[in-house]
């Protein structure tokens, strides 16, 4: 029997709605002049969750390697208590695939395209998989909560849950 396959999608702000944010210097967001006009401020571009139960917000750099293609969904995870937000660094494309919160159900399984500029924040409880690096090794600042708990909650899908991603991706 061969894997159901997972369609890729461009990555939207709504499309990505039920899941978290689009972080990206969109038309659509809100501009601030600073800097006596000379920069504009695309404000307010994500809603961080990372104090609950005495956690602080972290700022870390994630280095991905790509996967080895064709790609096949084997593991998703989600934070109780956090948000989660990757930005990359690198001017590569990546995956990302979420489910909504609550129960884990691999039949609500999807997967978005980002493209450089873009970056995203998922909010806490959604389902995700660890970061997708496509084409090269890519660096991604990542904002989230640091603390001495347990803020991440694996899936180990079973092979009737597991979905390969259509290529091509590129």
């Amino acid at each position: 029997m061969s894997k159901r396959t997972l369609d890729i999608e461009p990555l939207t702000a709504a499309a990505f709605a039920p899941y978290g944010d689009v972080i990206e210097a969109s038309a659509t967001a809100r501009q601030i002049p600073i800097n006596y006009g000379n920069t504009i401020r695309f404000h307010d571009l994500a809603k961080l969750e990372l104090t609950s139960g005495g956690g602080q917000a972290g700022v870390s750099i994630f280095r991905s390697t790509p996967l080895p293609l064709p790609i096949t969904v084997k593991v998703m995870e989600y934070h109780p208590k956090s948000s989660q937000a990757f930005v990359p660094l690198s001017a590569n494309p990546y995956l990302v695939v979420v489910a909504e919160k609550g129960d884990f159900d691999a039949g609500k399984l999807r997967a978005f395209r980002a493209e450089p500029g873009q970056g995203i924040n998922y909010y806490a409880g959604t389902w995700h998989h660890f970061s997708l690096a496509l084409n090269e090794v890519s660096d991604f600042l990542v904002i989230d909560r640091i603390a001495d708990d347990e803020n991440c909650i694996e899936h180990q899908l079973s092979h009737t849950e597991q979905v390969a991603l259509t290529l091509p991706i590129a």
